[in-house]
C-alpha cells in the first residue's frame, strides 16, 4: 500500500512538473531601450516576486497563465495581461514618471526628528509574525580572483518578542562551489543569515544616525523624489570635521505613510582615505562598504523585498596582506502571514551556508527571484569545475 501511495505521489508530481512552462521577461526603458535593473516583477497568480538583473531579465516557471505586474520606483507600474505573453521570452517597456520634483523640502520638523519617526514607524510595521521565502547568494573574491560561491532557497519565520523581530531559518535547497583558504578569515565564510535578516527588520543600520551626537557628525537634508511625488529622499552625509570613517546614508521614504521604501549606506571614500591603516596582525582595513536595501509596500503588507551588501577589506596576516571581497544578495520570492509547520530538527542553526552539504532538488537558482547574468553563470560554472 505504501509503495502504491509513493508511486501515486511521484506520478502526480511528474504530471504537475510536465505542465509547468518556463518564461522569461526582459524589462526595458521605453525611451532609452536600455534594460532596467532591480525592477520588481510579480506573478499575480502565485504571488511570486522576482527582481530583474543587470540585463533587465527575470525567469520563472508557471503552470497555466497569470497576469504580470512590473514596477520600479522611477517608473509607472504596468500590469501585463497574460494573453499578450505569446512567447517564452517577452520584452516589457516601462515609462518613466514625469514629475521632476527634485527640490528641497521645507518642514517645521528637523530632519533628525523625521528620521526618528520613519525608522520607528517602519520598524513597527515590519514587526509582524510572518514568513519569507528568500533566494540568497554570495560571491567571494580573494586577491581579486573569484574563489567561492554559494546560494540557497531558504525560509525565514519571523516572531515578534518585546517589539523586536527574531528569525527561525529553514533551508530548502542550497549549493556551494569553489575553495576557500582555511587560514584567511572567518568572514570569508559568508554573512550570518539570521543576523543580517534581523538587522533589516530591526533597522539596526540606522543606530549611528539616531543618537544625540549625530548633529555634530552629520549633515541632514531632504528633497523631493525626482520622479515620484509621494516619496522624499533624505541624505545624511558626514561633516568634514569627522575624525573617523563614517557612512553616508540615502533614504527614500513614503512621505504620507512614513515608511522606508529603500535605503543605501556607503562608506565615504574621502573619509576612508584619511584613516590611517591598521598594521596589527588580524586587522582589517576597509576599502569598500556598500549596503542597499529595498522594502515592498503592498496594501497592508510591508516587508523586505531585496538587499545587496558588498564589503572589501585588506586583511593583515603575519607575512602578507590579503584582499577579501564579499557580495551578498537577498531577494524575497514570497511573503506569507501564515506560520511554518516544522520539526526542531529542520531548523538551520549554523550562521552561514558555507558548511552545509549541497542539497539540490531542482534548478531553483534559475527561477527563484534573481536570474543570473551570462557573466555570473560563467563565474559559477568555473567555480563548480574547480571542486
Amino acid at each position: 500500500m505504501k509503495r502504491f501511495i509513493l508511486l501515486t505521489v511521484i506520478l502526480f508530481s511528474a504530471s504537475v512538473f510536465a505542465q509547468n512552462s518556463e518564461y522569461s521577461i526582459i524589462v526595458k526603458d521605453i525611451e532609452t531601450q536600455l534594460p532596467i535593473e532591480n525592477a520588481t516583477v510579480v506573478v499575480l497568480k502565485t504571488k511570486q516576486i522576482l527582481l530583474s538583473n543587470q540585463d533587465g531579465k527575470v525567469s520563472f516557471v508557471l503552470a497555466g497563465g497569470s497576469n504580470i505586474e512590473v514596477s520600479e520606483t522611477n517608473y509607472e507600474t504596468l500590469t501585463v495581461r497574460w494573453a499578450s505573453l505569446k512567447e517564452s521570452e517577452f520584452v516589457v517597456y516601462l515609462k518613466s514618471k514625469d514629475n521632476k520634483l527634485d527640490e528641497v523640502v521645507l518642514s517645521k520638523e528637523s530632519p533628525e526628528k523625521i528620521l526618528q519617526k520613519i525608522v520607528s514607524n517602519s520598524e513597527k510595521k515590519l514587526a509582524v509574525s510572518s514568513r519569507l521565502k528568500v533566494y540568497v547568494r554570495e560571491f567571494f573574491m580573494l586577491d581579486n580572483k573569484y574563489s567561492y560561491y554559494n546560494d540557497g532557497l531558504v525560509n525565514f519565520q519571523f516572531e515578534v518578542n518585546q517589539k523586536k523581530v527574531g528569525t527561525t531559518l529553514l533551508v530548502e535547497q542550497n549549493r556551494s562551489y569553489g575553495l576557500i583558504e582555511t587560514d584567511v578569515s572567518a568572514d570569508l565564510k559568508g554573512y550570518d543569515l539570521n543576523n543580517i535578516m534581523e538587522n533589516y527588520y530591526n533597522l539596526n543600520y540606522f543606530n549611528p544616525v539616531l543618537n544625540s551626537k549625530s548633529k555634530k557628525e552629520y549633515e541632514f537634508g531632504i528633497k523631493g523624489h525626482p520622479v515620484n511625488k509621494n516619496y522624499y529622499i533624505m541624505s545624511i552625509t558626514p561633516l568634514d570635521t569627522a575624525k573617523e570613517a563614517l557612512d553616508s546614508f540615502e533614504i527614500v521614504y513614503d512621505s504620507e505613510q512614513k515608511l522606508i521604501i529603500e535605503f543605501s549606506i556607503i562608506v565615504t571614500p574621502g573619509t576612508l582615505a584619511a584613516v590611517e591603516d591598521k598594521t596589527k596582525i588580524g586587522a582589517k582595513n576597509i576599502t569598500r562598504s556598500i549596503v542597499k536595501v529595498n522594502y515592498r509596500l503592498d496594501g497592508l503588507d510591508y516587508y523586505l523585498l531585496s538587499s545587496n551588501e558588498e564589503i572589501a577589506y585588506d586583511l593583515v596576516l603575519k607575512d602578507q596582506v590579503k584582499n577579501i571581497q564579499i557580495r551578498n544578495n537577498f531577494i524575497t520570492t514570497n511573503f506569507n502571514k501564515q506560520k511554518f509547520t516544522y520539526n526542531e530538527s529542520d531548523v538551520f542553526k549554523e550562521k552561514t551556508l558555507f558548511n552545509k552539504k549541497n542539497h539540490i532538488l531542482t534548478k531553483y537558482w534559475d527561477i527563484s527571484g534573481f536570474t543570473a547574468t551570462e557573466e555570473e553563470k560563467g563565474l559559477i560554472d568555473a567555480l563548480e569545475f574547480k571542486m
